[in-house]
This record gives C-alpha cells, sequence and structure tokens, in this order.
C-alpha cells in the first residue's frame, strides 16, 4: 500500500514544479523529497515526472495519478473535519488563480473584506493571463472569462461580461465616428493581445472581424493603456473600462455593436463532490459582490 506522506510530496513536487522549492516547503533536504519520489514510482513501476537539468514535469501516467491523489487527499480532508466536528469551518489555505487585470481590479480591493468574514483563511491569489489547469497544478479556483467550454471541471458563473467598443474623445474627434460596422477598416483598431477575432452582435446578427492596427502586444492592459492615449478604437469589457466611461475619458463607438452575451465570468473548480468550505465561502463572496448587475455597470454607460 502507497505510504500516505508519499502522496503528499507528490502533490507538493506538483504544486511547486520544483523538488526543491517542495522540500522548502516541508522542511526536508531536497535528497529526501527525491528518494521519496523514486520510491514511490518503484512502488507503483510507472515513471510520474520527466525531470531535466531545468525543469520536472508530469508524464502522462503521473497526470492521470496526480488528479486521482488529489480526489483521494480531497475526501480524507472532508472525512477528518467531518469526525473531528469541522466540516463546516472555512479555514486553510485556498489557492486562487485569476486574470491579471482583473484580479488586480476585482479582487485584490476586496480581500480584507473576505479576510474580515474569514480571518483562518490564507489566500494564495496567483495573476496571470495564460491558462492555467487547476488539478496538474493545484488551484483550488480558477477565476475565467469567456465562453468555457465543456470539460471535468465545474463552473459557476459569477456575472455576465459586456464588452462594447470605444475610443477616446479625441480621437473620435480627429478621426470621426465609424456610423456602421464596415467603417471600423477604415479606421485605427487595437488588437487583443491575444490577436484574436472580434466577435460582436449588432442589427445584422453575429459578426466576427479581425481588427488592423499598428500595434501588436500581448498585455491586456498595454491595450487599455493604448485606447486612453487615443491610438483607435479597441474593444474591451465594462469591468475593465467602466470607471473611464463615466468619467468621459472614454466613449462607446457603435452602440448597437457589442459582445457576444454567452461571454461570462466563472468561477471553476475541480469537482462539486466534498467541496471545502474555504472553496464555497470564496465563490460566494465574489458571487455576493459582483451581483446580479455588477456594479462596474451600474451608470457606466
Amino acid at each position: 500500500m502507497t505510504n500516505l506522506g508519499d502522496l503528499e510530496i507528490f502533490t507538493r513536487v506538483v504544486a511547486s514544479s520544483s523538488m526543491s522549492e517542495a522540500a522548502r516547503e516541508l522542511g526536508l533536504q531536497t535528497p529526501i523529497i527525491s528518494k521519496r519520489i523514486k520510491r514511490l514510482e518503484e512502488r507503483l513501476g510507472a515513471r510520474l515526472f520527466h525531470r531535466t537539468t531545468r525543469q520536472i514535469s508530469l508524464t502522462e501516467a503521473g497526470e492521470g495519478f496526480h488528479e486521482r491523489v488529489l480526489a483521494a487527499l480531497a475526501g480524507l480532508e472532508e472525512a477528518e473535519a467531518f469526525l473531528a466536528g469541522r466540516s463546516s469551518a472555512v479555514t486553510g489555505r485556498l489557492r486562487v488563480s485569476a486574470p491579471t487585470s482583473f484580479g488586480r481590479m476585482h479582487i485584490a480591493p476586496y480581500l480584507t473584506r473576505f479576510f474580515s468574514l474569514y480571518p483562518d483563511v490564507e489566500v494564495q491569489l496567483t495573476l496571470t493571463d495564460a491558462f492555467q489547469d487547476l488539478v496538474a497544478e493545484g488551484f483550488d479556483i480558477a477565476i475565467r472569462i469567456g465562453e468555457l467550454p465543456s470539460s471535468s471541471l465545474v463552473a459557476r458563473k459569477l456575472a455576465a461580461v459586456r464588452r462594447i467598443l470605444c475610443a477616446t474623445p479625441d480621437y473620435i474627434a480627429g478621426h470621426g465616428a465609424p456610423a456602421a460596422i464596415e467603417d471600423l477598416e477604415t479606421h485605427v483598431c487595437i488588437p487583443a493581445h491575444n490577436n484574436a477575432y472580434w466577435h460582436l452582435s449588432g442589427p445584422d446578427g453575429p459578426v466576427a472581424l479581425r481588427p488592423v492596427g499598428p500595434l501588436s502586444t500581448n498585455s491586456s492592459e498595454v491595450v487599455r493603456e493604448a485606447v486612453l492615449s487615443g491610438l483607435g478604437i479597441a474593444f474591451r469589457s465594462t469591468w475593465d473600462i467602466g470607471p473611464d466611461l463615466r468619467s468621459g475619458r472614454l466613449v462607446q463607438v457603435l452602440p448597437d455593436w457589442e459582445g457576444s452575451s454567452d461571454v461570462g465570468l466563472y468561477a471553476v473548480y475541480p469537482s462539486r463532490q466534498y467541496l471545502p468550505a474555504k472553496v464555497r465561502a470564496f465563490i460566494d463572496f465574489l458571487a455576493d459582490l459582483y451581483g446580479p448587475q455588477p456594479y462596474w455597470d451600474r451608470s457606466s454607460l
């Protein structure tokens, strides 16, 4: 039978992508971690990690094993909490992944309020615009924006996401306002950081167009600063530019055209079964914070 301590070491190595970092977190020496992982692989008769001098990553067998180990450890944690009479306690470390701009603007400012409600929870917030594998990287929750594909994960919609075309008044004064969707071809457009098509819905139905402009960037925040500087027309979410619309720094362009209503803000987590109280508390907190009509859309247009 596999040693439970070896499984905990295994999950810590996966979460940190480093045996030395896992050793530091566990208060052990790196050779001990390496020896325990090797012993686990020998017992299982399978290689769990690809190893190079610079990095460590899961093999296909390791990925499947990791997913099942996480479920087993979560079940043990839930069982222990139940027997100890703590099944409803909101406590422990919570690992959250969120998009960079959204996390900075709409999660970080409210953490003080969350901690005042749940002082026994520690939040480890990772901000990144890269897609994070919750199971492989050990996250409890990921905040995602978009149209979610079907998967083994569970998603709860936290809010609708409105996306509009916008520009500064100075840009409109200098270049004129487009009167029809086709007019965008003669304007400076600022592509999204992933250079994706703009998917818009309007009087003529759905339209997909690829914006053309002089700027290419991998940063959503650079796009935001570029449109605010008057460079051109951008396609932005109202959670990102709500204050700028209210102040008049930006104005909506082609108001009959907006992004698809299928795009939403979601909390994604691995499973409904044995959902830890800390996970449920954080998701409920965000759902209550944003509400049916998010605060960034109230009187934003």
